[in-house]
């Protein structure tokens, strides 16, 4: 058999092997990791949800936030006097102030190098993220913490804590989109790899302050994730690969 011939009877194949060669390529695989990713950390959400709704959690959160106070009193944390100064400074790296501050910095940078689409993505996407975050407060509505005194004033609901929660969004959002803008390898892993350490210390500092149960940080990062894997699923889409 010439190798014509061969060709010829392995051109009905060729679809087939390209599009293997396209879901195993390492763009493709990304694609199907993210959904994953996002697939199970929404299903942990909606289960999660159930069980606070329920008030299964009850005794694990307040045994976990008791764990991390003084037997002989609840209103003073465990560690140094200095631990708590620390933690209460890592805790507004998730606040409204600091977030808001930090996305309109990084979405000047993107004007300023002529990235207008993906400037306009970040604003939607992380503001969305926002008010999905306020929707699921008022729509759960479960009490802050009362078992152990809260180390900072909070004002709003619980579940899902909205630093966590807003945190996940910001983070790994720009995380995200920032490594799309870099080409060596190194950089494009160390901003995802920075947004996920930042999102996990703010949301251990709500648990430590008093100011949210274990479980409200986890749904929020839980519910930061899904949304920040569908921005990237969006960025893809809107802003090309």
């Amino acid at each position: 058999m010439t190798e014509q011939d061969q060709h010829r009877l392995l051109r009905p194949l060729e679809p087939l092997r390209t599009r293997f060669t396209r879901y195993v390529s390492g763009t493709e695989y990304r694609v199907w990791l993210t959904a994953l990713v996002a697939a199970l950390f929404a299903y942990g959400l909606f289960a999660l949800t159930d069980e606070i709704l329920e008030g299964e959690t009850r005794a694990f959160d307040e045994s976990v936030l008791l764990m991390l106070r003084d037997a002989s009193d609840v209103g003073l944390p465990i560690g140094p006097a200095w631990l708590t100064k620390v933690v209460t400074d890592i805790t507004a790296l998730g606040g409204i102030t600091v977030l808001s501050l930090l996305t309109s910095l990084v979405v000047i940078y993107l004007i300023l190098r002529r990235s207008y689409r993906t400037a306009i993505f970040v604003t939607v996407s992380i503001l969305g993220g926002w008010a999905v975050s306020s929707a699921m407060k008022i729509g759960i509505a479960r009490p802050r913490p009362e078992v152990v005194q809260h180390l900072v004033e909070v004002t709003d609901l619980s579940f899902p804590s909205g630093h966590a929660m807003l945190s996940a969004i910001t983070y790994l959002t720009l995380g995200a989109l920032l490594s799309r803008l870099e080409d060596r390898r190194l950089l494009r892993y160390f901003f995802p790899l920075v947004a996920v350490f930042l999102t996990l210390i703010i949301g251990l500092s709500r648990i430590y302050l008093g100011v949210h149960y274990p479980t409200d940080v986890l749904g929020g990062w839980a519910a930061g994730t899904v949304w920040a894997c569908g921005s990237w699923f969006a960025a893809r889409w809107f802003l090309g690969r």
